[in-house]
């Protein structure tokens, strides 16, 4: 059995990526959550992970003596290791592409994340509001979302990415919860990949389990004082 290491379903985005993945590609494995209580070296949280992980970082995939603690790596692992569930597309030209639309999210977009923490149990359009207008780096990544996922919905004849559910999908799902939490305005082609990307069993079964968990951590609430 296949154990994933992640962090607090209301706040982890990476961890999401990979839970959301072998969730929706029926990936028998079992999850570990450790709670966010800091990530200074004397947290619990690091604490924990460092007796398992070299870089006490969530997620990580456990698979027998085998230790794989990034998100990449843990999805080229499981693709490698899956074959038969096609979790990047079977076209080489589609493939390459959908690794470069997901190297570009693993190293980019950096001020929707800096801004725009995922937070799927909070509500925020008026933070969402304020950020639209002072923020021109939020504003500019997610132009480059509205520019990207009609291109590819549209070439790949959608409704995911590129057609069926891939590790593109899911490496795009935190940004869609961010979409949701803040209140940013989209064109209606991407508002309605957002809803269906929400709507995949493997998110949805992550997102209930981030607004069941009722765990307020302050350190990771920028916006909000107490919850709602």
């Amino acid at each position: 059995m296949l154990t994933l290491y992640i962090g607090n379903k209301n706040y982890s985005s990476w961890a999401m990526r990979v839970g959301v993945l072998m969730t929706q590609a029926q990936i028998p494995h079992e999850q570990v959550l450790v709670r966010f209580d800091g990530f200074d070296e004397g947290s619990a949280f690091k604490q924990r992970l460092k007796a398992v992980s070299p870089t006490g970082k969530v997620p990580l995939l456990v698979d027998g003596d085998l230790k794989i603690w990034d998100t990449l790596a843990i999805c080229e692992y499981l693709a490698e290791q899956f074959p038969g569930k096609h979790l990047w597309p079977q076209d080489k030209a589609a493939r390459a592409v959908a690794r470069s639309v997901v190297a570009e999210l693993h190293s980019g977009f950096g001020a929707l994340r800096q801004h725009c923490s995922m937070n799927i149990e909070a509500h925020l359009p008026e933070v969402g509001a304020i950020l639209w207008r002072d923020q021109p780096g939020v504003r500019a990544d997610v132009q480059r979302a509205v520019e990207l996922f009609p291109e590819l919905l549209a070439r790949h004849g959608g409704p995911m990415l590129f057609g069926d559910f891939s590790i593109a999908d899911a490496y795009y799902a935190p940004m869609c919860t961010r979409f949701m939490t803040y209140g940013i305005p989209l064109p209606p082609a991407v508002q309605d990949y957002v809803q269906r990307v929400l709507a995949l069993p493997g998110v949805k079964a992550w997102c209930d389990d981030a607004r069941a968990e009722h765990d307020f951590v302050a350190f990771q609430e920028p916006y909000r004082l107490r919850r709602d």
